[in-house]
């Protein structure tokens, strides 16, 4: 394990002006926070985090990229909050100490989901800062080199294949060569170890027939550039058994017949030396078909830059030949790490791997959920390339077996929606076609065009995917909106109500949607029926319309004949809480209704009035705590009595609008026995309106009503 001192030695050696007290104070954070936590091998668990930030000062980051590898296990494997780490050690470092953190603390429906989700977390922090993924691999090529101390073999299988499939995909898309190699031989070890130790086998049998081969190469590849007066450098190692195992799956061929098992590299001083050498190697060696590859006028899309070259070179080996400058080399190391400088912050964000980082965006805006996405990212990270080129010249990067399609949504994503066709190097050849190294593409485009669901059958890219199923669920939602709208429409036509987007707009939240479309589309789909809906606007619809109003009529024709006076008792209502002989009337000002908590008020020859508890005109009597009454209402539910309540309206000044008031509040079951305009505006009417109701429930739905009747603004009981 790395020493404290020892960790800001290796920072202070490339960076003189590193806060040393900064990265001090996070080991002594991280240590304590971890305290006697241990890892599967039995070392203290704060050993990682102090391995991860040694990985990365072989990269020459800065002092808070070395403080964030330090913390970024903290929020989730113990007590810290994100808060004590931004008072702490700042904003910057919190961010990326959040960005790397996983969401442990939220249960998914599967492992799964939880992958895709913390994948998807991760990708958006890492937009916001590159660091974040230079802190998560070097996080995760220290899990890789202690992956065998894990006793479960099926999750370190799962953590293999997670490493596979991803983070060395992502490494490779960011240039960081030498680490991808590095996950890949482990996670390789890990699932094919039997095919590993065969390849190895054979390389020990290679090296055992010559033992100095490598060096001999390198010698007289020396002495041909030196011949020419070029300066160079050249090394030569074995290819990685995994990358041995894949160029032999991939090409379907045997060890033996492998052209590349050796690489050398020779680095030059600058690009016209790259030129001339690959010249004096192939004057001197005869090439292996099909092997030259120029990545330095065309380069990856991670930004690598090189001339590669088969040749069967010195002693008559197959050998590949790696022709680059000191700096392409020193990008094909290190990546995007190279572009860091510690004096001067963060790079410029213009570069490929940063091209590709916003891909990765616009595939998450537009996939449906976080596994989705995850399977559109695997598509994008595909690692074998054909380059296709625009009629303006601009260079188009696609995965294997890429289509013109994929070609349309890599240019633009609206190209992609509106494409009808594709001239292949001045063909007009099918949207279908897969394309190859080199092709010149022209996409037609039409307005009246819109995605294909038949696209999805072959196009391979991630972006092309996501855009073509964001359509069909867009298309299908559509469908589904238009029926649960006819469906409305229907239930709400047969309780002799009008469908209107503003009844609807009142039950949104309630069945926790976000607009009326989303609504109209749940009931299209099935999940809510329409009947549910129609009584969510209209609560006291349960019958049919023509059985309640004709019960209506008859409850309103009894209750009228039993009705008090205005302001009086009847005998059939009963109050609890009053003082018996009594006399008792309710107050004028809030109209008290069954269902009301209600307090009655002493007052002398007048005995008790009944009011409402949010009376405004209680406030008089505040300081006369003798002459308040704690009355309740006794009233049972099937009383046909009837009583009357005030509402405060505000309606539209347009035609008919009175008949729709009147219209609702009768369809409701209720009466109006009075009514006082009290203000008039060329928009507006407000009135005041006495409506004779059963109780506080039966207003309720005769107040939902209205809400949602288009020629009513505003409705509200009036109290005072």
């Amino acid at each position: 394990m790395i020493r404290q001192f020892e960790l800001v030695e290796r920072v202070k050696a490339y960076d003189p002006a590193a806060d040393e007290d900064m990265i001090n104070r996070a080991y002594v954070f991280a240590m304590k926070a971890h305290g006697a936590q241990t890892r599967a091998s039995g070392d203290p668990y704060f050993s990682h985090p102090l391995e991860v930030a040694g990985i990365l000062t072989e990269f020459k980051l800065d002092t808070n990229t070395i403080v964030t590898a330090l913390l970024h296990d903290t929020i989730e494997d113990t007590d810290a909050t994100l808060e004590s780490i931004e008072s702490q050690f700042g904003e910057p470092v919190a961010r990326m100490v959040d960005g790397v953190t996983k969401l442990t603390r939220i249960e998914f429906q599967s492992d799964q989901a939880k992958q895709a989700e913390n994948f998807r977390k991760f990708v958006l922090a890492m937009s916001e800062d590159i660091r974040v993924l230079l802190v998560k691999l070097s996080d995760r090529l220290h899990n890789m080199r202690t992956l065998h101390y894990i006793k479960k073999p099926e999750k370190r299988q799962r953590i293999a294949r997670e490493t596979m499939d991803i983070y060395a995909p992502l490494a490779e898309r960011i240039g960081m060569q030498d680490l991808k190699q590095e996950l890949e031989d482990l996670s390789f070890a890990e699932l094919n170890g039997d095919g590993r130790q065969s390849i190895l086998t054979r390389l020990d049998f290679l090296r055992s027939k010559g033992e100095d081969l490598i060096d001999r190469i390198i010698e007289e590849l020396q002495g041909l550039v030196d011949e020419h007066g070029i300066e160079a450098k050249i090394s030569g190692r074995e290819k990685t058994p995994y990358s041995i195992w894949r160029k032999m799956q991939k090409d379907a061929v045997g060890f033996e017949q492998l052209s590349d098992i050796m690489a050398f590299r020779i680095i030059v001083d600058d690009v016209e030396d790259c030129y001339k050498t690959l010249g004096i190697a192939h004057s001197a060696y005869p090439v292996v078909p099909g092997r030259f590859k120029d990545y330095i006028s065309t380069p990856k899309p991670n930004g690598y830059r090189s001339l590669h070259t088969g040749v069967f070179g010195p002693e008559r080996h197959r050998i590949e030949l790696q022709i680059r400058t000191n700096r392409m080399h020193d990008f094909a190391e290190h990546g995007v790490a190279a572009h860091w400088n510690y004096k001067q912050g963060q790079p410029d964000s213009g570069g490929p791997q940063y091209r590709w980082l916003r891909e990765l965006l616009e595939i998450l805006e537009h996939a449906s959920g976080p596994e989705e996405f995850l399977e559109h990212t695997k598509l994008e990270m595909f690692s074998d390339q054909v380059f296709g080129f625009t009629p303006r010249g601009d260079l188009i990067n696609l995965p294997h077996g890429a289509t013109a399609v994929d070609f349309a949504y890599a240019v633009h994503s609206e190209v992609g929606d509106r494409c009808v066709g594709a001239k292949i190097n001045g063909r007009m050849m099918p949207l279908r076609t897969q394309l190859r190294n080199g092709d010149q593409v022209e996409i037609i485009t039409s307005k009246a065009q819109t995605p294909s669901p038949t696209w999805e059958g072959f196009v391979v890219t991630g972006k092309a995917r996501a855009r073509i199923r964001r359509y069909i669920r867009s298309q299908e939602r559509d469908e589904y909106e238009k029926l649960g709208r006819a469906i409305l429409q229907r239930a709400f036509a047969g309780a002799d109500y009008e469908l209107t987007d503003k009844a609807l707009s009142g039950v949104v939240e309630l069945f926790k949607q976000n607009s009326v479309e989303d609504l109209c589309a749940q009931v299209g789909y099935g999940h809510l029926a329409g009947k549910d809906v129609l009584e969510a606007v209209y609560p006291g619809v349960k019958k049919s319309r023509g059985k309640a109003l004709v019960e209506n009529v008859v409850s309103f024709a009894q209750a009228r004949r039993k009705k008090p006076k205005h302001n009086e008792i009847s005998d059939g209502i009963s109050i609890k809480g009053l003082i018996p002989g009594m006399a008792m009337h309710m107050a004028g000002c809030c109209h008290p209704l069954p269902g009301d908590r209600i307090v009655g008020i002493v007052t002398t020859g007048k005995g008790v009035t009944v009011h409402t508890i949010d009376c405004d005109t209680l406030e008089s009597f505040s300081d006369m705590p003798e002459r308040w009454l704690d009355l309740s209402f006794d009233v049972p539910d099937d009383s046909p009595e009837l009583h009357v309540a005030r509402l405060n309206l505000s309606v539209l000044n347009i035609p008919g609008s009175l008949g729709d008031l009147s219209t609702v509040i009768a369809k409701n079951g209720g009466n109006i026995s009075n009514l006082k305009i009290v203000n008039r505006s060329e928009d507006f009417f407000d009135m005041l309106i006495d409506v004779e109701v059963k109780d506080v429930r039966h207003l309720t739905d005769v107040i939902a009503a209205l809400r949602a009747t288009s020629s009513i603004n505003a409705v509200d009981r009036a109290r005072g």
